[in-house]
């Protein structure tokens, strides 16, 4: 059974969700394959937050439901896919026709031993929100779709010494064409993606142009994400796609450039410059300066 923690259930292994919610058991310990269009769940926990300790890889084809994840409720529309990782709440949804689709349960003990442990966590879209979840374009689905097959192939075939390889490899493509997928949906939805950019230009304008980084400090890639309502780890990811630089190096090059102004057009000294722009310590805005400049703050303003 999963523990209860604040009203939370938490569920450290696959087994104990699968048995509270009287879903077929795992065929193998570490992983298992559900697919909700076969297996319908028992709802006594509708209503309730669980916490999975392991990932979940959502897939759902023509699916017009919704499913509530954190704070946030996803709209499938036409099918995609959302990743969950560990330690992330999941709110347990009270219609059995949300339940449809695929989904795939991995215990992070699946990959020890495997380089795909550490590099899982170069996967962003495990922490993207789940209004940040894939689309899918027709053929993409079919690709998936044959990936999700292949696991359950190899799921129901006997286990043998070679079953976790096999398993940790089919699941190391899924990801690698989810990140391709991702960095498609980057490009193909550009108009959105573009007016999120001009919205974080807009708002570190507002920021360095008038008295808020005085009073609030330097801007971070975590308060313009959440004034974005978008992930950070979805945001960064974006920014790299579309314009090579992650949202931090977005934020210096926006530093840099008032900091020129105020060295060129006004008699602020560095000290009261670096205050202006929301830093604590001079020290650390004089550094920044001259890595991204070549110069010193007092070098520039003495070559005007």
């Amino acid at each position: 059974m999963g523990s209860t923690q604040s009203n939370n259930l938490i569920f450290e292994n696959i087994a104990d969700l699968t048995q509270r919610m009287q879903l077929p058991s795992p065929l193998h310990p570490l992983i298992t394959l559900i697919n909700y269009d076969i297996s319908a769940p028992d709802l006594a926990d509708a209503g309730k937050w669980i916490q999975l300790n392991f990932y979940k890889i959502s897939f759902k084809n023509n699916f017009k439901g919704s499913v509530k994840y954190g704070p946030n409720a996803y709209d499938f529309k036409d099918g995609g896919l959302a990743f969950l990782s560990p330690g992330q709440l999941v709110n347990v949804p009270a219609q059995e026709t949300d339940y449809q689709g695929l989904v795939l349960y991995v215990h992070p003990d699946l990959l020890k031993g495997y380089s795909l442990a550490q590099q899982i966590y170069q996967y962003g879209f495990f922490d993207y929100s789940v209004n940040e979840a894939l689309f899918l374009s027709n053929k993409e689905k079919q690709i998936i779709a044959a990936l999700f097959d292949a696991i359950n192939t190899e799921l129901n075939s006997p286990i043998d010494t070679f079953s976790q390889d096999v398993l940790v490899s089919q699941l190391e493509l899924l990801l690698n064409h989810s990140n391709r997928f991702y960095n498609r949906q980057f490009v193909t939805r550009k108009i959105l993606h573009h007016d999120l950019i001009n919205r974080m230009n807009k708002y570190l304008h507002q920021h360095f142009t008038t008295t808020e980084a005085l009073h609030k400090g330097l801007p971070s890639a975590q308060s313009i994400a959440a004034y974005l309502d978008v992930s950070q780890r979805y945001l960064s990811d974006m920014l790299r796609s579309l314009t090579g630089k992650t949202t931090q190096q977005h934020i210096h090059l926006w530093l840099i450039d008032r900091a020129k102004q105020m060295l060129n057009q006004t008699e602020l000294s560095t000290s009261e410059i670096a205050y202006q722009l929301g830093f604590e310590h001079p020290q650390s805005f004089n550094k920044l300066f001259k890595q991204k400049t070549g110069l010193s703050p007092a070098m520039f303003k003495q070559v005007k």
